[in-house]
């Protein structure tokens, strides 16, 4: 006879069904997992048949083939133990084959049958919910993670009697509520604000800018400015997420093992600030068994990149392809993945190794061939991928002892989505273009049209400054942008002039 059961397995941050097949005859016992196994599904045979054990519970005493369909997909991880046991016992505690048809299940055993958790339940949730399944079967300490789709029942078990019990009719156990909604109010608010940076007029204002286009921003400065605290307080004034939004990054989080009894439901904007000895598997995403790295961890927020320069060049040129692709593919003898990777860069970099170039106070012991060295870690096609380019300089104490702290998160964020109604409905028939740094040089000529003044002040700085062919696309969609903040339609000469100051490197650090 053979039995059927269904769970998932993790391909990227997506799942994808797998169909579990007992079989049973006569012969000496063994069991034989075929299908593609991992190592970690491979032992599952020793901590299934311990489980059964120790939960008294009956299956074959002869040879057993257990089959992961389909075969020519690899299978990973231990989530694969509770469906391989039920299908075991199936037969022999009498569960109505209907209701296995029903039912998608995941967990990994304990020898006591207990059940631990496993990484991506919401995309196995989401997987399952496609495939027409009527229910999940997790363990009960992270069924609150998968709880938040709606249209199919999860059912938390503690246990694989449990589990047995509640597939026969024995156990009641109530689905847990769809808690969507209820996660998204709770956890969508910051306990930090915009105003909490004192001084930086100038700085805030470009970061303004950066967000109401989905502009990427490099920010220069001596340590001490502020250009940390100003980067974490980012995702504060970005256009809340929505909850497609939220259930797409809690998805990718889940995926990566970093969702807890704690942290169920992501619904603030992500903000990554990984450390300048990253690798590039580390921030691009990879692996044997690939998975996502922190330019995926950020999708639909931000990543931080402090020392900028500190960063391996190799670390950096990885970034080309998710900034201008919004993804990341990563080809492996298996297969290809593909991760989703749509984030607002910031960076933050001092002026030269000591971090007191340009500083009227103090002074710089940095030789120029430091200087120049420690700048040429950064290459140029990186930095024409940056839209904006600001400096960030020391905040005198009137500035920091001064009651004004400027506008709220609230107010700056109200201006940001003013600004973002307006690129919606200007790109409202572009597929995938949502914000003014995504432009095509087709939509760059639509709707960056500029009069004569405008234009002759961009070509003087195209061939005084000499521009990239890519800066100059650049400086018109800040200039798109600094429009729509304004609220109009034409873009003016002040507009592309402040666009223009917004290239610091390439006009001046670079010399």
């Amino acid at each position: 006879m053979v039995a059927r059961t269904y769970s998932s397995t993790l391909v990227g941050v997506n799942a994808i069904e797998v169909e579990i097949e007992s079989h049973e005859a006569g012969g000496n016992p063994r069991m034989v997992i075929v299908g593609l196994p991992d190592t970690a599904v491979k032992e599952s045979r020793e901590r299934v048949l311990a489980a059964i054990s120790s939960s008294a519970l009956d299956h074959h005493d002869g040879v057993i083939t257990v089959n992961l369909a389909p075969a020519d997909m690899k299978k990973e991880g231990p989530g694969f133990d509770l469906p391989i046991a039920i299908s075991l016992v199936a037969r022999r505690t009498k569960i109505p084959i209907p209701i296995l048809s029903e039912t998608a299940m995941i967990g990994e055993l304990a020898l006591n049958g207990e059940l631990r958790p496993v990484r991506g339940l919401l995309a196995v949730a989401l997987e399952a919910r496609a495939r027409g399944r009527k229910r999940l079967l997790v363990p009960k300490r992270v069924a609150i993670e998968a709880s938040v789709v709606a249209g199919i029942d999860i059912i938390g078990v503690n246990n694989l009697r449990e589990a047995v019990d509640f597939l026969k009719g024995d156990l009641e156990i109530p689905p847990e509520p769809c808690r969507a909604t209820q996660f998204f109010a709770a956890a969508s608010s910051y306990d930090i604000d915009f105003c909490d940076v004192k001084g930086q007029t100038d700085a805030k204002r470009a970061i303004e800018v950066a967000v109401a286009g989905g502009h990427n921003i490099l920010m220069i400065g001596p340590p001490g400015t502020g250009k940390s605290m100003i980067a974490k307080r980012i995702a504060t004034i970005m256009p809340g997420m929505s909850e497609e939004e939220a259930i797409e990054t809690t998805k990718i989080h889940s995926a990566g093992g970093l969702l807890d009894e704690s942290l169920a439901f992501v619904a603030t904007r992500p903000f990554r600030a990984p450390h300048h000895t990253i690798s590039d598997v580390g921030l691009l995403g990879g692996g044997a068994n690939p998975g996502p790295g922190e330019v995926s961890l950020a999708h639909n927020g931000v990543l931080f990149l402090d020392e900028l320069p500190e960063f391996r060049r190799s670390t950096l040129e990885v970034l080309r392809q998710p900034l201008e692709d919004g993804r990341v593919t990563i080809s492996r003898a298996a297969g290809t993945v593909t991760f989703p990777a749509q984030f607002m860069l910031i960076a933050a970099m001092n002026p030269c190794p000591c971090g007191y170039y340009g500083d009227s106070k103090r002074e710089c012991r940095c030789a120029p061939p430091v200087i120049h060295r420690y700048r040429q870690r950064i290459s140029g096609p990186l930095l024409d991928r940056i839209d904006l380019h600001v400096e960030v300089p020391l905040v005198d104490y009137k500035a920091l002892t001064s009651g004004d702290s400027g506008d709220t998160s609230a107010v700056v964020q109200t201006r940001v989505k003013n600004a973002r109604a307006a690129q919606q409905e200007r790109f409202a028939k572009s597929s995938g273009i949502h914000t003014n740094s995504a432009m095509t040089p087709r939509l760059i000529k639509k709707h960056c049209e500029l009069d004569a003044e405008a234009s002759g002040f961009l070509e003087h700085a195209m061939s005084e400054m000499n521009f990239s062919a890519r800066a100059h696309d650049r400086i018109l969609k800040v200039a798109r942008t600094l429009a729509d903040l304004q609220g109009v339609e034409k873009i003016t000469s002040n507009n592309v002039l402040e666009a223009i100051g917004y290239r610091t490197l390439d006009r001046n650090l670079w010399a």
